[in-house]
């Protein structure tokens, strides 16, 4: 059948989900939708799920992986609520995200997969495909086992190799679906197989052959089409905040004129920083895989004792064992960049689901008076400019800085204008190289104005001094068990953190300045608090936003911000750690809105539970 029957509508926006057991390559096919939608123009975010089992069984909803992405023809902030696509590759699939799919949502079933024993050990006790419970969608049977088999007949290939390349049937239907260039994905395989130039050959024949099913198939001559954004003008990538985060991080050395050494114990979902990190060599970066969290956090003090921009990074876990090597950075007053990507806790927890659950620790988690910066990212491409703070703080102020992400601002992305480097701040470093008194060398005589003392590099003449964990004398830097020393010294580190509220951005007002509503945030709930506030402004609900990036210390705007407001409101994924501290330092009685299920808050969940307060 020729393509010319082919109709074509034109909607602002969709958002897809894939779903298949975790060995069905539902992250690689949600990727590369994603990545030719940025290259056509689309704007995009997107929320990959997967289990935390390296291999869960087959076939059951613990094995189950997803990939959501929504692509538009203007400016999102989420991954979109409910999918109006849903390609489930098994029962399983169907039966974990089934209750997702929006009404008359689009269902594609690999129908090869609707076998006897498959529908069991999901779950059903009959086949949902007869049992009236799809009835609401449009369900669309394709049988993408048999068609990659046929497609691949002519390849030398083993049973289970031929299977492998399903999912690319499934990307090729979805690409023709909604009329999505074959070019790029073809262009990456064979990049990605470029020594294995038959299996490349294969993928591509499978992708191709879902594409030419829709071509074939009556059915599926309905088409969609997601025009280009109207974004701004600038050159673009699609980032996640893991690379985003790296990338911030090896500007903010580049800009500091420091090599950049990042040490860090492989976990969940904080480990692609550090193989991104591995890429980037050529920028004088230094990447250490230690044997545990606490060599990790040791070896990065230790870097910044002889100049490095240091880093350390981890997830909620390790940053328990890193606190006490924390808190030698902290006294002896050096540098240093904590990395902490959140993910469900406590323990072990859910490793590989959002949370926001870290902050309290971030703030308090270490022994003694201990207080420290804490920066957090609210999104994929703002990453890129958090870490980029966190080491300005760092460096300047002479601290650790923790930065906070998250599942989901860490594997979520989205497009980015990518900055002109030239533009951004330089970074001035406490660095000396001579004598800072006309009676020698005083390794903590303050700056005046920052509080910082002065970063003296190892091998420098005339600057030698003992540097440990035993309150030092200030000034002298000798240890010292005067009580008025130690008063002294332990009001100083904090004053200094304080003092940081003068020289960071003021915190800023979204949406309708006139409501009697503030809906406060901080990291990943950017996109979904502000999208929610957003559609109560267009229904006419005078409501405003403001949303943390600094955690301590506050801007130093903050309170005259929330006295504007009659109502404050809080969402946050934990069970209510920045209200605390909110309700604690401006005497507030702010609302939450919290949840710990290991998902995210969808923009409508929260513009349904932010009405309901304001009418309350």
């Amino acid at each position: 059948m020729s393509t010319e029957n082919k109709t074509v509508e034109s909607i602002p926006a969709i958002t897809i989900r894939f779903a298949g057991d975790s060995g069905d390559g539902m992250q690689l096919v949600g990727t590369r939708f994603t990545d030719t939608s940025a290259v056509f123009g689309n704007d995009l975010a997107t929320l990959p799920a997967f289990p935390a089992e390296i291999r869960a069984p087959q076939g059951t909803i613990a094995g189950v992986s997803s990939f959501q992405v929504q692509i538009a023809d203007f400016d999102i902030l989420t991954p979109g609520d409910n999918p109006d696509v849903l390609v489930a590759m098994n029962p399983a699939a169907l039966k974990a995200h089934l209750h997702d799919l929006a009404p008359n949502g689009m269902l594609i079933l690999n129908e090869d997969a609707f076998e006897e024993k498959n529908i069991t050990k999901a779950g059903y006790k009959v086949d949902p495909r007869e049992s009236g419970e799809l009835d609401g969608y449009r369900v669309f049977q394709v049988p993408m086992e048999k068609l990659t088999k046929e497609a691949l007949e002519e390849f030398d290939l083993p049973g289970r190799a031929v299977l492998r390349s399903k999912n690319m049937v499934a990307l090729g239907l979805i690409s023709w679906t909604f009329n999505r260039p074959l070019e790029d994905t073809e262009n990456w395989i064979n990049d990605k197989f470029s020594k294995l130039p038959e299996i490349a050959k294969a993928n591509i024949k499978a992708l191709k052959t879902g594409y030419n099913f829709g071509i074939t198939v009556e059915a599926f001559h309905h088409t969609y089409v997601v025009e280009k954004a109207a974004l701004p003008a600038g050159e673009y990538t699609n980032i996640n905040g893991n690379i985003g985060l790296s990338w911030g991080l090896i500007a903010a050395a580049k800009k500091a004129n420091l090599d950049l050494f990042y040490g860090s114990y492989p976990i969940t979902p904080a480990s692609d920083i550090l193989h991104e990190l591995s890429k980037h060599k050529n920028f004088n970066v230094i990447t250490f895989q230690a044997e545990d969290e606490i060599a990790a956090a040791a070896a990065s003090v230790g870097a910044s004792f002889t100049g490095k921009l240091a880093v350390t990074g981890t997830s909620g876990p390790g940053l328990a064992l890193k606190s006490e090597t924390i808190s030698l950075a902290l006294s002896a007053e050096l540098p240093l960049v904590i990395v902490n990507v959140q993910r469900g806790g406590p323990s072990t927890g859910l490793p590989t689901k959002p949370e926001q659950s870290d902050l309290m620790f971030a703030l308090y988690g270490r022994h003694g008076e201990s207080p420290l910066p804490v920066v957090a990212a609210k999104s994929p491409s703002h990453a890129f400019y958090a870490a980029y703070e966190a080491s300005r703080i760092a460096l300047k102020y002479m601290t650790p800085v923790i930065l906070l992400s998250d599942n989901y601002v860490a594997t979520g992305s989205e497009p980015w204008n990518l900055p002109n480097t030239e533009e951004l701040n330089e970074l001035e470093t406490n660095i000396i190289t001579k004598l800072n008194t006309e009676d020698g060398f005083l390794p903590f005589l303050r700056n005046v104005d920052t509080f910082a003392r002065p970063w003296a590099l190892p091998g420098t003449p005339g600057l030698e001094y003992r540097v440990g964990g035993l309150e030092k004398e200030e000034g002298t830097g000798n240890v010292s068990y005067d009580a008025a020393n130690h008063q002294y010294m332990t009001d100083m580190r904090a004053w200094k953190v304080s003092n940081i509220a003068n020289d960071i951005d003021k915190l800023e007002i979204h949406g309708d300045e006139s409501a009697d509503t503030l809906v406060l945030g901080w990291g990943s709930t950017y996109g979904g608090i502000t999208q929610a506030v957003n559609r109560l402004n267009e229904k006419g609900v005078k409501v405003a936003s403001a949303h943390f990036v600094h955690l301590n210390p506050f801007p130093d705007n903050t309170l005259e911000v929330i006295s504007k407001f009659k109502k404050v409101i809080i969402p946050e994924l934990n069970t209510g750690q920045l209200l605390k501290l909110v309700r604690e330092a401006f005497l507030v009685d702010a609302r939450g809105i919290n949840k710990v299920s290991g998902e995210p808050f969808t923009a409508q969940e929260l513009t349904d539970k932010i009405e309901a307060i304001i009418n309350e």
